[in-house]
């Protein structure tokens, strides 16, 4: 398998010379770093191509590195059923630009792109419908963007008493970035359920060692 993904990497490598950044095969399966222009041209060859038939795009995603210039990295994994072999195409996108969609090539990535631009703050030019997908629409910022801070902003809610969604400032008991692990969590004021018996269990094991240690002296 190893060898046919090598193989596999110099056939992609040889027919796009001016795309493809660099190739390795790790784990049985094959990446691929591309230029971010070159996005949907890359992906389209290797749909299309006798040797690739990567018909199938199984997901989409991105991963933030705040301390690169360019500091986000887009993560398309893409599976030929008939080649047997898996192929993760990567290209690296800097913050505010945009990068064309891939809707053209595999409609699916419609959902995966939407979710990007929620979580990452990613543009993809040309998507027809780029929204918000998993926060609310007036919702600031991106959540899995490194610098969002873990508190987040606003806390959305249904309240009873007015029979509406109400927001409200993100508020906790404990400053949580500086959490020291050592104190208790000034929010639990009350034992959880099944908490008392570890309580019963340390002190039963406390009384067993007090009276062994008492039979050794005698």
């Amino acid at each position: 398998m190893t060898q046919a993904l090598q193989d596999l990497a110099e056939h992609i490598a040889a027919a796009l010379p001016n795309d493809v950044v660099r190739t390795n095969v790790m784990f049985g399966e094959l990446a691929v770093n591309v230029r971010a222009g070159a996005i949907v041209k890359v992906l389209t060859f290797l749909r299309r191509d006798p040797a690739c038939q990567c018909r199938m795009l199984v997901d989409v995603t991105a991963v933030d590195y705040p301390e690169r210039e360019d500091r986000f990295e887009l993560v398309y994994n893409l599976v030929s059923l008939s080649q047997n072999h898996r192929v993760r195409v990567k290209a690296t996108v800097g913050e505010g630009a945009p990068v064309d969609t891939a809707t053209g090539v595999h409609s699916s990535a419609g959902w995966f792109e939407r979710e990007i631009w929620d979580m990452f703050g990613i543009r993809f030019s040309g998507h027809s419908d780029l929204r918000r997908m998993l926060t609310d629409y007036g919702f600031e910022g991106h959540p899995l963007r490194k610098d969002f801070p873990l508190s987040g902003h606003t806390e959305l809610r249904y309240d009873q008493d007015q029979k509406r969604v109400v927001y409200e400032p993100v508020t906790l008991v404990q400053e949580f970035r500086s959490f020291d692990f050592a104190s208790p969590w000034e929010g639990m004021t009350e034992l959880l359920a099944g908490d008392e018996k570890a309580t019963v269990d340390i002190e039963a094991g406390e009384d067993a060692a007090a009276a062994k240690s008492g039979n050794g002296d005698a």
